[in-house]
């Protein structure tokens, strides 16, 4: 069984004039894009199978990514049902020459796994066997109760 920690992934995109806004930001739209790709990585990692979003369960902006700066998109499975799963995913804004970083985004989405006919299929259950893995579900948890 796949262990929390088996699913996570972190991805790393270069900011560039054509993925921001009029305020010379990374446009929110292209940010859900990412999210939404590093978090469906998550959960097929996890669920062994194509997995396709079925909810975007919330998404906040606290602060924006400038043009030139790196976003960090961290994602991983900390829940999952008969053939869904909830995947937590942060951004951060990081300065590609230094590594400094700070969070920018958390959302949290639910993915369902897909049969080749297009049908909802059993995902196995999740296994959380660390310390790490209990202190980013916790976290997960945590943060859909705010």
């Amino acid at each position: 069984m796949p262990t929390l920690l088996d699913t996570h992934i972190v991805n790393r995109f270069r900011v560039q004039p054509n993925h921001a806004n009029n305020n010379e930001t990374l446009h929110g739209g292209n940010l859900m894009k990412w999210l939404d790709e590093v978090g469906a990585m998550s959960a097929m990692r996890f669920a062994g199978q194509t997995c396709v979003t079925a909810r975007v369960n919330e998404l906040d902006f606290s602060r924006p990514i400038g043009i030139g700066d790196t976003a960090l998109v961290e994602a991983y499975v900390y829940e999952a049902g008969t053939s869904s799963v909830r995947v937590r995913i942060r951004a951060s804004r990081e300065e590609p020459r230094t590594g400094e970083s700070e969070e920018t985004t958390e959302s949290s989405f639910t993915f369902v796994a897909i049969g080749e006919d297009g049908k909802p299929v059993p995902v196995p259950e999740l296994t959380v066997e660390s310390e790490e893995g209990q202190r980013l579900q916790e976290r997960a948890v945590e943060a859909e109760t705010n």
